[in-house]
């Protein structure tokens, strides 16, 4: 028998947010690398001309990796970070 593989993590990608071309900034991340979340928190902040969006953690989980700096242009479909999903607390 195998042992199990260890699970992939769930990636947070910036989505097409209908902004016609807008740039994009990735203007803060809300929570540490690290830090347990749960689904729908919110995990980071988008700035595109003048109107901000959060978006939400993917799974409930730990997040592994943040991949991209703040004040860093953003195009959606970038890979932002990845979480590895993890049991709620009960």
């Amino acid at each position: 028998m195998q042992p199990a593989s260890p699970p992939e993590p769930v990636r947070l990608v910036v989505p097409d947010l209908g902004l016609g071309g807008l740039r994009m900034v990735l203007s803060l991340w809300l929570i540490p690398q690290g830090r347990r979340v749960l689904e729908g928190d919110r995990v980071v902040e988008l700035a595109a001309g003048g109107v901000t969006v959060d978006l939400p953690a993917p799974v409930a989980g730990r997040c592994l990796r943040q991949l991209v700096d703040e004040d860093a242009d953003v195009v959606p479909g970038m890979v932002l970070a990845e979480f590895l999903a993890e049991d709620e607390p009960s």
